[in-house]
């Protein structure tokens, strides 16, 4: 599995425990402990997916669309899966 693939895991697993289980004990239990610990991992694992998008265009494996449609991903829950799979995960036909 390569870095870029593991990194959308990472990214997207983050996002999934900020969203629905930091943020949620902060704003309704009022206990923001989590917050403190995943918001920087998030905000790494966010910065380094987006990094190897671009890295990745830089070499010439993703045009520049491509690219763009990647970084807008890791916005939303589970979109750097999504991206993986939806665009990435195509193999070409067999010759």
């Amino acid at each position: 599995m390569s870095l870029f693939k593991i990194s959308g895991i990472l990214e997207t697993m983050s996002t999934i425990s900020l969203f629905f289980i930091a943020m949620p004990l902060k704003y309704i239990g009022g206990n923001e402990i989590l917050v403190k610990v995943i918001g920087p991992i998030h905000g790494f694992l966010f910065v380094l997916y987006c990094a190897l998008v671009w890295w990745e265009q830089h070499k010439g494996r993703m045009d520049s669309s491509l690219a763009i449609k990647g970084m807008l991903a890791a916005i939303p829950p589970g979109g750097p899966i999504w991206f993986d799979r939806k665009y990435l995960s195509e193999k070409p036909p067999a010759e």
